[in-house]
């Protein structure tokens, strides 16, 4: 399995779809189904019924998984940027290609 360029808590940026252009910070990722939940971004709004759990019922917003592929890592300057792997003093780290500077995961 290939290493995680985006892992939860790293600021992304959205390059396609209804949220184009939205940025956000990854609350959830999922290697293995190749997803990851961006807050605010892919809301999805569900209408429930009131239940004893929920008793005022009403609409539900969720942030639906979003695919890897539709978000790309942000360098400081908001622009987004592909990951690549370097060995720095024997460790692997996660580095920025369009600056060269170090991601700290």
């Amino acid at each position: 399995m290939a290493a995680a360029k985006i892992k939860k808590g790293d600021r992304v940026v959205v390059l396609s779809g209804k949220d184009k252009g939205k940025t956000g910070t990854v609350t959830l990722a999922m290697p293995k189904d190749g997803k990851v939940v961006v807050e605010g971004v892919n809301v999805a709004t569900r209408h429930r019924k009131p239940s004893q759990a929920n008793p005022q019922g009403g609409l539900e917003r969720v942030e639906a998984p979003l695919h890897i592929s539709k978000v790309a890592h942000v360098t400081a300057d908001g622009k987004p940027t592909r990951v690549r792997f370097e060995t720095q003093d024997g460790k692997k780290v996660r580095v920025a290609v369009k600056t060269g500077e170090k991601i700290d995961g």
